[in-house]
This record gives structure tokens, C-alpha cells and sequence, in this order.
């Protein structure tokens, strides 16, 4: 059985009258940045018996980071079905949708898969050559995969993949490729300047059998709608299709079988949405950040769209209103039919792509690498979409850098001189082709051939012209220079060529080989040269939409340089022979298809941090590489010598010692081998580092001010001494419960995953004082009582024993009198009276009187509120 692949990897190219029939033009109407199908898994919902299909306003959106496609109900703006995609993480995808299929095309693998919607289930997958040039085109029953690069427009089954009757045949480096409202697939030769529409064929009644003998897909209707080699850019409508001519800075319209062209007043080279809905077409120069209107043939209005940058997406026509993205900021601008700006939405908030699709009757806004999208209405409503409810697959990936500061605006002039300006001379004709110029800091808009009394313009991404029309014999040189907004640049002139009807045959056969170091290598037969020597050949390269020179060999094989091609996109190839005399062949047949590619780049955001709560432990985190053509594999991890391979884009590694500086390399792999290493440092949890900067005391607590260093860890922190202990602050603990009076050690302990640091403190408590307290009374021998020490018991009479026996006093406090006190005993009890408001204890306490001797508790009265359990006993 036939497979895509077979059938859009031929060389052969097959011509076709120019004729004048009803018909459109488009683009592809396809969102690019979906990710690989591949045993899909619903989640979520389920069984079968819960999947239904897609109507009530849904659409499938993609989600980069799960790997997951999600059904968003318009209506709900919820997610009511979510299909996973293994394996295609960050891959870019095509999608096409309708109520009752789904198909997915991967960019990074090539594989087509087709989806049926009623019971979410894989009815058939089919293989095709990976990157940008293919795209998988999908109205009701009706599929096509348009081969750009090859002009290949084959109509599958959507049922089976299969083949249906022959394909339609182009010139190689068309665009295009997407249905209108009527159900035409719009096709554009940049080549030709034409666009012309196909219709599909009637399917089989069973999946993938032979339709009847002579039923396939025609080409139906064709348009001039430019110059040939024109740059083309097209967006499907309602019915019919608008074309873009980027060079001539016009928009063409074709309905009803009638076309109509506006002059836009554009300075700088404009884009298209894949799909217009309504009458108005809005065309966004991302340079200049307008948005030109067009409506029956005329520019009706222009408005600016603001913030700075160039990473708007093409303005979308939707309910009255035009809605244009910035991948800057991720917000969404949305403009009124005047082109007033009347509301901005938040979309994503973060740098990254988005894309902005009209389907069943609503605006579905949706950044693949966040978990939000956004459903409008009809009547401009705006709602959330969480992509990720339910938890299905997890955590939400890792929170987005800040974005990046503006980039600073280039100095913009005119363009340079195009680069190897070279003509090859046939039969009444000349082949010219030239290299890029530069820039300037403003997109060239086209180039201009002058030459032989004609002028030709040519799209910037179109780089060669067959000039005819001239006469055999006579020499011709030809003058190409760029254009952009700020004016025309410098020519230069190619070589002098003088056509002839001698000239050589073509090379019978091309092929190509994209190698891993990032080169492709073109090869050939020798030509015939008819009786001349052939001298050089002159390879062009195509790609949708494109054709550039490759470059000349004087062998029969060149080697493109690495990074000359686009990696990821699809390039074929054609050769001219050119004898010594000048004289070139016609194109060979065109190439195999193949998808430049090399080794990955550097991974960029790289981010090693310390694991707070794991010894030996760093965290590391990036963000993915740029594949150069080829899926990134996995990953290469080294952490301060530790290698590991991972697929993701964030690890953890362990074992690596405490308090160790250790350097982080990453590299990506992919089918060309490890590419460029991304480093950085980090340290993992270090034993915390105390450092005491004071204390303070009372007479029975010790207060210590300290700092802790962390080690990058979380730290817990405590004091201990005498038996007491606190925790709490790293920067302050209160010991209480401590003896008066009294030296103290004080240890602070710092503890964190790697381990205990230590440091220690001296402080002493402050003495405990008492008061020798005796107050005289009211009334006769009362009235001097306390007055002076006398025979027999008195007040603040101080003894060597805890007992009033006469023989042990040591002396007399007068009243008044403050003494440090050193512990508590127990002994006689004692009744102070009236002369203490009758205190009466049995403790005595130790006091500093003539030595250490002792007073009755009930004459004393201690410092701070009396109390006698501050005072440890004796």
C-alpha cells in the first residue's frame, strides 16, 4: 500500500497550461506548535462510552509541557476531554479538526496520525518527511497533505491515510494549502503568480479501498493574481481566498469568480492569518506594528498596534473586531471595527508563541507552553480556560523568567548589494540568481532585475529569474539590487552572458542527503553538454513557498555549508548545467525532499540551586534547547562529575558532599549527537556557621543575640545551659529559669540538612537582692520596734544558723538595708507581724552579711515581686 511518503517524495515535476478559470487562493490554515500523535490516552474521561464528538463549540488546543492535547467547550470555557500524547513533548505539530476527526502531523517526526472524535481513537497513522514543507489540510470528509517543497497535493482517506486516485501536480515551492468556507483547497505558485483551488474527490464506501478508475482530486480553478516570482502569502475566506502580494504590496482578492486588488500603503512586508472570517481582511506589518483593513478591493483603514517588538501574530477578524497577539508579552489586543483599541487580554502573560483560531462560532486564544487559554464570543466575551483542571497530569510546569527587557532598535537603512549576482545563459534566455543582501535593520520587501530593456521585481525569498525574450548571439548583463521600507539599495551586476540554442542537457537526476554536521550534499550525474564542456552547475535550493541559490560546483556534487539551510525545514533541489562558454541547461528534475539538521544548541535559562533540605543536593533547570532540526533525545547532566541522562528538562542530583561548589554542565542530544554545553555553578547545603554578637541578663534568665549563616539551607536554631533550653529565632533566644547570681555557658546550635554548627557564650545571672524590711507600728512600744536592735527577738536580726538561738546572731539589718541574697533553707518559722503585713515562712535565705549568713524570709522582702522560688535552696 501506498504511504504519503511514497507519494510525495518523487522528483518528478509535471508542467501545465496557464489557463484563466473561476477560482481563490490561501495558505495553510493549519496551527503550527501542536505536539506528536502517538497511542493517544484520553484522560479525564476516559471510556469510550464518555467520548463524543467535537461539536457544541469545542476545539482542541495543544499543550506543550503535558504533552496533551485538551477538547475546550466554547460554551463552558472548560476543558471536557484531554488526550495525551507520549513522547512528543515540545515537539511543534499541525493540526486539522472537525466535528468528527483530528489530525496531527509532527514537525519533528514526520508521522501523521488521524484521530476519530466519536470514540478517541487512533483509526491510522502514515509517515512523512519531517519539518516545515508538508502540511495536512482537513474540511468535513475532504483531507489533503500538501507537499510544498515537491509541488505534490495529494487527497488522503481520513478514515485509513490511504491515497485517493492521483495527485494534483505543481511546480516545486509552492504555499498554501487550506480549505475555504466552500471546501476549495487554495493553492499558490509564487513561481507563477498564480493561485488556483481543488476540489476532493468522493471517498470510497469502505476505508481505505481504491476509488473508481479515473476519480481523484482536480484542480478546478486558476487566477493571475501577481508577477511571476512574486512573494505570495495567502488567507482562505468564507469563499474564496486572499492573496498577499508581498513584493508589489498589494492584496488580491478572488470570490465569486471575481478578483480585485487593493494597493496597501504598507513600507515594510505584511502578513496574513490562515483564515479570514468575514468581509474585512486585516493585513499586520509586524515592522511597523500596523494592521492595514481591505474591503471590497480598498484600504479602508490602518491602526497601530502598541508595545515594541516583532513578534506580532497575523490580526484576526473575528465578531466585528480584530484580535492581534504579542508574543513579546503574551497579551492579546483587541481592536473595534474603527480600529480603536477597546480591550487588551492577558493571554498568557509571558513570552512564547500563541495562536488565535475562529472555530464553531467563537475565538479560541491559546499559548501551547502555558496552562491557560481563552475562549470570545461572539459578542467579544472573554473567558479563562484552564487547561490543566482536575490535576490530571500533575504539578503545573515551572514558573515562567521574567520576560526579557526590549531589544534595543537596530539602525535602519537601506538594504545592501545582493551577494553572487550570477547569470547563466540559454536558448533566448538567461538564468540570474544572487545571495541574499543584507538587511539593514529593515525586512527587504523585493529585488529588481534590470537587464536586456527589462525590469523585473522578485520576492525576497524568491532569488532566481529565468529572464526571456532575447536574441541568441548577443551579450547581456544583468543589475539586481534589495529593497526595503528605507528605499532601494546598491546593485551589482552579474557576469556577462550570450545566449545560444547551444546549450547543455540537465543533470538526469538529482539527489540529497542531509548530514549530521549540519551540511546537505547534493549530487548528480554527469551532463551532456551537446558538444561543449560543461564547467560548473549551479544548484537552486526550494522550499515552501522559496527558491535560492545553493550554490556552484565544478564537480557533480556540492556541499551546502552547515547553517546556510534552515534546520527543521524542507529544502529540494534543482541543477543547471553551464558549459565554458556560458551557455545553462534547464532545471533538472527536482530532488528528494530532506530536512537540514545538526547537532542541538546550548540549553539557555540554565539554573543550578542548593536543595534546602537535602544534604549533598542541587536542583537544576532549563529551558529546552533549539532541536536544529532533529528531536532533542535527551539530555547530558554532569554535576561536579555525576553524569546522568535525563529527558526532561529539570533534575535533581545528590550524593555531592555538603558545603561543596560544584560546576553544572548540560548538553542536549539528538540524532547528529551531543550539542554545545550550557555551564553554570552552584553550591550544595552547607553546616550552618553561628556567630553570637551578644547577651544580656537578669537574675535568673540569660538572653543571647546571635546570626546564622543558613549554608543555603533552612536552619532551625536553639540555646541550651544549666539543664534549661529555647528554640525559635535564628537571631535571639531567652534562657529562663536560671539560678541567680549565678556563671553560665550558653550553647547555640544552628541545624540544617547537612548537619549541627555550634558556637558558645559566657554570662553570668545578676545577684538576687532582698530588702531587710521591719515597719514600726501604731501604737505604744510599737512605735519603735523596728527602730534599733534589742534584747531578746526583733525584726531583721540575722543569724549563722536558719534558728533564732541568741548565741547565733550575727547582727541586726536596719530597715531598709539591701542584701544579696544565695539560696533558700528551710527553718524556725518566723512571723513578721504587723511589722511585714504578717508574713510568716519557714524560709530563710542566705544573704551577704558578715558573710554568708541568714535572714528570715519574713523580714525580707526580695527584689521583683517577693518571690521566694526565684532563690535555689541552700
Amino acid at each position: 500500500m501506498a504511504t504519503i511518503e511514497d507519494v510525495t517524495s518523487t522528483g518528478a515535476q509535471a508542467s501545465r497550461p496557464r489557463t484563466r478559470m473561476r477560482g481563490g487562493l490561501v495558505t495553510i490554515g493549519v496551527v503550527v506548535a501542536l505536539l506528536a500523535a502517538m497511542g493517544l490516552t484520553v484522560l479525564g474521561l476516559g471510556a469510550a462510552d464518555t467520548a463524543v464528538a467535537n461539536h457544541d463549540a469545542s476545539s482542541w488546543l495543544w499543550s506543550t509541557t503535558r504533552s496533551e492535547m485538551a477538547r475546550v467547550n466554547g460554551l463552558t470555557a472548560r476543558v471536557d476531554t484531554r488526550t495525551e500524547v507520549p513522547g512528543a513533548r515540545r515537539h511543534q505539530m499541525q493540526v486539522a479538526q472537525t466535528d468528527r476527526l483530528l489530525i496531527l502531523r509532527d514537525l519533528n517526526t514526520g508521522q501523521v496520525s488521524s484521530l476519530d472524535l466519536a470514540t478517541l481513537q487512533i483509526t491510522a497513522t502514515t509517515p512523512t518527511t519531517p519539518g516545515l514543507g508538508v502540511n495536512v489540510a482537513l474540511h468535513e470528509d475532504s483531507a489533503f497533505v500538501v507537499d510544498a517543497v515537491q509541488g505534490i497535493v495529494r487527497q488522503l482517506d481520513p478514515r485509513a491515510l490511504t491515497p485517493v486516485g492521483e495527485p494534483v501536480r505543481y511546480p516545486p515551492g509552492i504555499t498554501g494549502g487550506a480549505f475555504d468556507g466552500a471546501g476549495r483547497l487554495w493553492i499558490a505558485v509564487p513561481g507563477e503568480g498564480t493561485v488556483s483551488a481543488v476540489t476532493a474527490a468522493e471517498l470510497p464506501a469502505t476505508p481505505g479501498a481504491a476509488p473508481p478508475a479515473g476519480l481523484s482530486p482536480k484542480r478546478v480553478e486558476t487566477y493571475d493574481v501577481a508577477e511571476p516570482s512574486h512573494e505570495l502569502v495567502v488567507s482562505t475566506l468564507d469563499d474564496g481566498v486572499a492573496v498577499l502580494d508581498r513584493t508589489s504590496a498589494s492584496l488580491v482578492t478572488v470570490q465569486g469568480g471575481r478578483t480585485q486588488r487593493a494597493k496597501l500603503t504598507m513600507t515594510a512586508p505584511g502578513s496574513l492569518p490562515p483564515r479570514t472570517s468575514g468581509p474585512q481582511v486585516p493585513v499586520t506589518v509586524v515592522g511597523t506594528r500596523k494592521v492595514h483593513v481591505v474591503r471590497d478591493g480598498g484600504e479602508v483603514r490602518q491602526f497601530t498596534v502598541p508595545g515594541a517588538g516583532d513578534r506580532l501574530t497575523p490580526a484576526v477578524a473575528w465578531a466585528g473586531r480584530f484580535y492581534v497577539a504579542d508574543e513579546n508579552t503574551g497579551a492579546v489586543y483587541s481592536f473595534d471595527a474603527n480600529g480603536q483599541l477597546v480591550d487588551t487580554v492577558k493571554g498568557s502573560g509571558r513570552p512564547g508563541p500563541m495562536e488565535l483560531e475562529v472555530r464553531e462560532n467563537h475565538l479560541f486564544i491559546n499559548p501551547p507552553n502555558s496552562s491557560t487559554a481563552q475562549v470570545v464570543d461572539d459578542k467579544n466575551q472573554v473567558r479563562d480556560v484552564n487547561k490543566y483542571a482536575n490535576d490530571v497530569l500533575g504539578g503545573d510546569p515551572p514558573p515562567a523568567p521574567p520576560p526579557p527587557p526590549p531589544p534595543k532598535k537596530p539602525k535602519v537603512g537601506k538594504p545592501g548589494a545582493p551577494r553572487a549576482v550570477t547569470a547563466a545563459a540559454g536558448d533566448a534566455s538567461a538564468r540570474v540568481s544572487w545571495q541574499a543582501a543584507a538587511a539593514n535593520g529593515a525586512e527587504i520587501t523585493k529585488y529588481v532585475v534590470e537587464g536586456a530593456g527589462q525590469r523585473h521585481e522578485v520576492g525576497a525569498n524568491q532569488r532566481a529569474l529565468e529572464v526571456t525574450g532575447l536574441t541568441n548571439g548577443e551579450t547581456y548583463r544583468f543589475e539586481v539590487h534589495a529593497v526595503n521600507a528605507k528605499g532601494d539599495g546598491p546593485a551589482r551586476k552579474s557576469n556577462p552572458v550570450t545566449p545560444t540554442a547551444e546549450v547543455p542537457d540537465p543533470p538526469a537526476s538529482v539527489t540529497a542527503e542531509a548530514r549530521p554536521d549540519g551540511t546537505v550534499l547534493v549530487k548528480w550525474p554527469a551532463a551532456n553538454g551537446q558538444g561543449n564542456t560543461v564547467a560548473r552547475y549551479a544548484v537552486t535550493a526550494t522550499s515552501a513557498g522559496a527558491t535560492a541559490p545553493a550554490g556552484e560546483s565544478r564537480k557533480t556534487e556540492l556541499v551546502i555549508p552547515a547553517g546556510q539551510l534552515e534546520y527543521g525545514t524542507q529544502y529540494a533541489f534543482t541543477v543547471v548545467s553551464v558549459t565554458d562558454k556560458g551557455a545553462g541547461s534547464k532545471a533538472s528534475p527536482v530532488s528528494n525532499t530532506v530536512v537540514p539538521f545538526a547537532a542541538p544548541a546550548a540549553p539557555t535559562e540554565l539554573r543550578a540551586a542548593t536543595v534546602a533540605d537535602q544534604p549533598g543536593t542541587i536542583s537544576v533547570q532549563w529551558a529546552p534547547s533549539v532541536d536544529n532540526g532533529r528531536p532533542v533525545t535527551k539530555y547530558l547532566v554532569d554535576v561536579g562529575g555525576k553524569t546522568s541522562e535525563v529527558t526532561d528538562t529539570q533534575t535533581t542530583v545528590g550524593g555531592l558532599g555538603n558545603g561543596q561548589n560544584v560546576t553544572v554542565k548540560v548538553k542536549a542530544v539528538n540524532e547528529a549527537g551531543p550539542g554545545a554545553e550550557a555551564s553554570t555553578t552552584a553550591r550544595t547545603v552547607a553546616v550552618p556557621r553561628v556567630t553570637v554578637t551578644g547577651s544580656s541578663a537578669d537574675a535568673t534568665s540569660v538572653t543571647v543575640s546571635f546570626t546564622v549563616d543558613a549554608g543555603g539551607g533552612r536552619a532551625t536554631c536553639s540555646a541550651a545551659t544549666g539543664g534549661k533550653t529555647a528554640s525559635g529565632s535564628c537571631s535571639s533566644l531567652r534562657l529562663t529559669g536560671l539560678t541567680p547570681g549565678t556563671a553560665y555557658t550558653v550553647t547555640v546550635t544552628a541545624t540544617n540538612a547537612a548537619g549541627d554548627g555550634k558556637a558558645t557564650r559566657a554570662q553570668s545571672t545578676d545577684p538576687l537582692y532582698g530588702i531587710a524590711t521591719c515597719n514600726n507600728g501604731p501604737d505604744g512600744d510599737q512605735r519603735t520596734y523596728c527602730d534599733a536592735d534589742v534584747a531578746g527577738r526583733n525584726g531583721n536580726e540575722i543569724f549563722s544558723v536558719p534558728q533564732q538561738l541568741n548565741g547565733k546572731q550575727v547582727g541586726w539589718a536596719k530597715p531598709g538595708t539591701r542584701l544579696r541574697t544565695y539560696c533558700k533553707v528551710r527553718g524556725d518559722s518566723v512571723d513578721a507581724w504587723i511589722y511585714n503585713n504578717n508574713k510568716q515562712s519557714t524560709w530563710w535565705v542566705q544573704v551577704e552579711y558578715s558573710g554568708r549568713n541568714y535572714i528570715p524570709w519574713a523580714w525580707l522582702n526580695l527584689e521583683g515581686g517577693d518571690n521566694i522560688n526565684l532563690l535555689p535552696t541552700c
